[in-house]
């Protein structure tokens, strides 16, 4: 089955000292590109989480959000830099000094002067930690490629809805093709014969125009091209797996076979379902751009 690059999912790890919430969704990407929000202490686990992640996604520009609760009440700890107060105070006395200024500084207030106190965090236990991100993770990234295989069989279904179309047009242009020569040499033998009266027109001269003409507007080969390149989406997106790059490839010939009907053949009706075509061909486009 085919998967949208389209989704959402949602998981919460919790046990009793802490608890992790991580939340991701995703939009249409050429390649794979992980955006990552989560608190400054888990920036160790980024590089698990990266590896983590390309277990389930292949392609999608994916954020994820992650959140961090400690109920714990002895993970911080007070710091005082002293060196800082000294230095704080040196300038104190310098600038008391230097405006003839009474040095009214005390305790309370230079506690107040940045940095002089930070809390601190206790070590982390990394291995109890990854533990719990890793179920988050786990579980957010299987709701998160549930919601993109719903996604891509509603994708699935009208591509081949679209596929169908796209062949019914090809047909038309391939019954119609070899009509619009006969009328060609029945107009061409008209003319001539308009213009020489009762005179016998040269079979073989007829001929030859008319094959000129057959030549020129001959549309076998694309026509054939199409059918190839419909049915090899069809069977493409019943194999399922990572084929937005493939079916993109393929969608971009289609457009060109059709382009190349629309410069050989001048008959409007054909003219108008190559037009109607493209139009298909290019909606095609679209949706493939959300398959991952």
């Amino acid at each position: 089955m085919i998967r949208s690059m389209t989704g959402y999912g949602r998981c919460e790890a919790e046990e009793r000292e802490r608890k992790i919430t991580v939340e991701m969704k995703s939009v249409n990407h050429r390649y794979l590109d992980v955006n990552i929000k989560m608190p400054k202490k888990l920036n160790c686990f980024e590089a698990a989480i990266r590896n983590e992640l390309k277990k389930y996604i292949q392609r999608g520009k994916v954020d994820l959000f992650i959140t961090y609760e400690d109920y714990t009440e002895a993970n911080v700890c007070v710091k005082y830099n002293r060196a800082l107060a000294a230095e704080y105070m040196e300038y104190l006395n310098q600038m008391a000094e230097d405006f003839s200024l009474e040095n009214d500084v005390r305790v309370s207030a230079l506690s107040r002067y940045p940095e002089i106190f930070t809390m601190e965090e206790q070590n982390l236990d990394e291995e109890k930690i990854w533990s719990l991100l890793e179920k988050a993770v786990q579980g957010a990234a299987a709701g998160f490629v549930d919601t993109r295989i719903t996604e891509g069989a509603h994708l699935q279904e009208d591509l081949q809805e679209k596929l169908s179309g796209m062949l019914a047009h090809v047909a038309f242009i391939a019954q119609r093709s070899p009509q619009i020569v006969a009328e060609y040499r029945q107009k061409l033998e008209d003319k001539v014969k308009e213009l020489l009266g009762d005179a016998k027109v040269d079979e073989n001269r007829l001929l030859m125009e008319v094959t000129v003409f057959a030549d020129r507007v001959c549309v076998d080969e694309e026509v054939v091209r199409l059918r190839s390149h419909i049915e090899t989406t069809r069977d493409t997106l019943l194999q399922g797996g990572s084929v937005g790059r493939k079916l993109d490839f393929i969608a971009q010939e289609m457009n060109r076979e059709a382009n190349t009907i629309l410069s050989k053949i001048t008959d409007l009706e054909i003219s108008n379902r190559a037009i109607e075509l493209k139009t298909e061909i290019e909606k095609v486009r679209e949706q493939i751009q959300n398959i991952e």
